[in-house]
């Protein structure tokens, strides 16, 4: 009983579908992953596209108050050197210009750090999802290879413990039919001597009474 259930194609092909149903599941969610990762990435690009251009927008700005704080702080070093030369009204415009230049060119470059920052976080990311993408398409074709595998040889393999399971009943009707026919044979044997021993006593009772009559005639023809 217990082979026949090892050979029970039903329970196999029960597992196999179930096998089957889990894979699936698996190559949905991986293929999931990967849309995401792709719209991810396709945003990121552009988010990055927009990113570049606003470093490279941000730099010649940068550049160009930079310039103008260069100018301003030397307008200021001049009005120090000739303090006596010009009103309180001129010098304090002049400080006050150096100044808020200074504080547009600080502010300026540290827009540019930060995106500088997110412009190499951008392309860190984007490599990331480009491998986690390859990985995903790469799993998708193993699976893919997987079912086919557990839908296609599988069916065969059960196919073929499906017949191993009819040759094993077969040989349990053949066994079956065996040993009727070792019982039958042995009653026959068993009862087979005692009709034997009857026959052969038979057979000798009735060669003893042959040997004897003709051993009389002989008898008589020699006493004539």
């Amino acid at each position: 009983m217990s082979s026949y259930k090892k050979l029970n194609a039903k329970a196999l092909d029960k597992i196999v579908e179930k096998m089957i149903n889990t894979v699936h599941d698996s190559k949905d969610e991986i293929f999931r992953i990967g849309e995401q990762s792709r719209q991810e990435h396709d945003r990121l690009v552009n988010e990055l596209t927009e990113t570049k251009r606003r470093v490279q927008q941000i730099i010649q700005e940068a550049d160009q108050l930079e310039a103008q704080a260069r100018l301003a702080r030397q307008r200021l070093s001049a009005v120090n050197r000739q303090f006596s030369r010009y009103s309180e009204e001129e010098i304090r415009e002049t400080y006050e210009k150096a100044h808020d230049l200074q504080m547009k060119v600080t502010m300026i470059r540290e827009q540019e750090k930060q995106l500088r920052l997110r412009r190499d976080e951008l392309e860190r990311r984007l490599a990331g999802l480009k491998e986690t993408i390859q990985r995903a398409d790469h799993l998708i074709g193993q699976i893919t290879v997987v079912l086919n595998y557990l839908t296609s040889d599988f069916r065969e393999v059960s196919e073929f413990i499906e017949g191993a399971r009819q040759k094993q009943e077969f040989g349990l009707k053949i066994i079956e039919a065996q040993e009727e026919e070792r019982k039958r044979l042995s009653r026959e044997i068993h009862d087979g001597p005692a009709q034997l021993l009857a026959h052969v006593m038979m057979r000798s009772d009735l060669m003893e009474r042959i040997i004897r009559e003709r051993g009389g005639g002989r008898s008589d023809c020699r006493s004539a």
